[in-house]
């Protein structure tokens, strides 16, 4: 779950009381007034920064790792593998950061009169289950990010690589700062879309899991069934579509403003040219 608004989780983990996420919404503000909107906020923050810190960070070292194992050439010509490759590795090591503040956030939004405050549900989940408390939906959450990174990162790089070759009308390099970021949003939206479909299923078992303490992944899977692992996927994808948009979008922007280095989308390299008969 990407959302600290209980709305957003309810119809996953309760969808015979909230049948949709416009319900949800009614229902909390109803039981809990507008503060219950942004209950688990704060785990929310915290976990999915440290998680975005390691994601972004971890994914520019294995693919500068990884392509400098394959080569000038492969790189180029298996550049798809490539980001699918280090986004997965990055992914692993982000959700190890990720998992306790997730486990909190569900916990604190879905188990009524729990806790309120992450500062309340920590030590109480501790003293309830130890470490595993906090660890036990791990590898669910790999089973829900890891495919999620990976269409997030690859779909993203040939978006704009698409993007720059079929729509905008002149080289990247012609493109101010502002086109490019705009790029950029629009090579994020689209990858969200496909984030959020792709996502979906194991989000729901991770939702479900994490609010029912004796409960493991395959029990969760098999009481939801094929249908109920679907529920509240329009949501998510309007949802995933834009955070993942303004997410390429704050770090494309970093990236500017530090004048850090920004390489254009890749170009065969001139030896390939030269072994395939493309050049003179």
């Amino acid at each position: 779950m990407w959302c600290s608004s209980t709305a957003c989780v309810f119809p996953q983990v309760d969808p015979d009381k909230f049948k949709s996420i416009g319900n949800g919404f009614r229902l909390t503000v109803k039981e809990d007034g507008m503060r219950g909107l942004a209950k688990g906020w704060a785990p929310t923050f915290i976990g999915y920064s440290m998680q975005g810190l390691c994601k972004f960070g971890f994914y520019e070292v294995f693919k500068v790792f990884y392509s400098d194992l394959m080569g000038e050439e492969n790189t180029y010509l298996w550049r798809t593998s490539l980001y699918l490759v280090a986004s997965a590795s990055a992914e692993f090591f982000a959700d190890i950061a990720l998992a306790p503040m997730e486990a909190c956030k569900v916990r604190i939004q879905t188990k009524p009169g729990y806790a309120n405050t992450l500062r309340e549900c920590a030590p109480k989940m501790y003293a309830e289950e130890g470490v595993w408390a906090f660890y036990k939906g791990l590898v669910p959450l790999w089973m829900r990010q890891i495919p999620y990174t990976m269409m997030k990162f690859a779909c993203f790089e040939r978006t704009v690589e698409l993007l720059y070759k079929y729509a905008v009308p002149k080289p990247r390099s012609e493109c101010s700062k502002g086109e490019q970021l705009v790029v950029t949003f629009v090579a994020g939206y689209i990858a969200g879309v496909f984030c959020a479909i792709v996502s979906h299923p194991a989000d729901s078992v991770v939702s479900v899991l994490n609010k029912e303490s004796g409960s493991t992944a395959t029990q969760v899977l098999k009481k939801l069934g094929p249908r109920g692992v679907w529920k509240g996927l329009v949501a998510r994808i309007i949802m995933i579509g834009t955070l993942t948009a303004l997410q390429w979008f704050i770090y494309d922007s970093v990236k500017v403003y530090f004048r850090l280095p920004r390489p254009p989308p890749p170009e065969m390299p001139e030896s390939l040219k030269k072994k395939l008969g493309l050049t003179e």
